[in-house]
């Protein structure tokens, strides 16, 4: 049976995170365990606090992909419009949604902590529905095949969580790592043939220093287990007969 492919794209909303203050923490956790239920990571975008920017944003990347994920921009404060730009990707109307505003209200227990700016995150565009937060309680929530996330990795975390059920994932990408001790441009001949060997996998190799030493990370990608480990055989096998003391770090 062929691998089905399930993508996904990830859009970072945040002018904090564009000026460096803030640095995103997310988009590592979603690309593992989005994998693990057989969706694929295919893109990710930073983008300002813009509201045109997301409209076309979300626009384009929930027509290309199978699901859209954002985080950021749904707080109390007067830079959180991501809501009011999800209503008017989806050309639908925003409103108080009453069982975001009684959760809200519930977890303040006092009306007077419940102010106006908290009350903010009680609106939802009309036909969606909510996206559990068992950390803060405001809720994000899911328009179409897109998924409205806060920025905080904590709760980014647990809203995954409580929402990932809702999504129907394709064939779950494997790995197996090969590491060498010889350099990139040693190894690019070889590589470069046994990658055109197995199109049917992504090969990515990784430079990096090691105890002061030059090595080489090789990362093998696919559907098919008995393929990657051929694949990792016959690397292993290459690297050995060129002097590269090749350790196979999974399998």
């Amino acid at each position: 049976m062929a691998a089905k492919e399930v993508s996904a794209c990830l859009i970072v909303i945040g002018n904090e995170i564009l000026s460096g203050r803030t640095k995103d923490a997310n988009l590592a956790f979603l690309a593992v365990n989005l994998n693990e239920i057989g969706v694929r990571l295919r893109e990710a975008r930073v983008i300002p606090d813009i509201e045109d920017t997301i409209v076309d944003t979300v626009n384009e990347c929930r027509a290309k992909f199978d699901y859209v994920i954002t985080t950021g921009g749904i707080g109390p404060t007067h830079d959180d419009i991501t809501a009011d730009a999800m209503a008017k990707a989806f050309g639908v109307k925003i409103g108080i949604h009453k069982e975001a505003y009684d959760r809200l209200l519930r977890h303040y227990g006092d009306p007077a902590l419940f102010t106006p700016a908290r009350q903010r995150m009680a609106r939802i565009p009309d036909t969606a529905s909510l996206v559990d937060n068992p950390v803060s309680v405001a809720p994000g929530f899911q328009i179409g095949n897109v998924f409205v996330l806060a920025g905080v990795p904590m709760i980014v975390e647990a809203m995954f969580h409580s929402f990932k059920h809702r999504l129907v994932g394709g064939t779950p990408v494997l790995s197996r790592t090969v590491r060498t001790s010889l350099p990139e441009g040693t190894i690019a001949e070889p590589l470069a043939a046994l990658q055109s060997r197995y199109s049917d996998l992504e090969i990515g190799s990784y430079p990096a220093f090691r105890q002061g030493k030059i090595s080489t990370g090789l990362v093998l990608r696919g559907t098919d287990a008995i393929r990657l480990d051929q694949g990792a055989r016959e690397l292993v096998g290459i690297l050995a007969g060129m002097g590269g003391e090749p350790d196979l770090l999974e399998a």
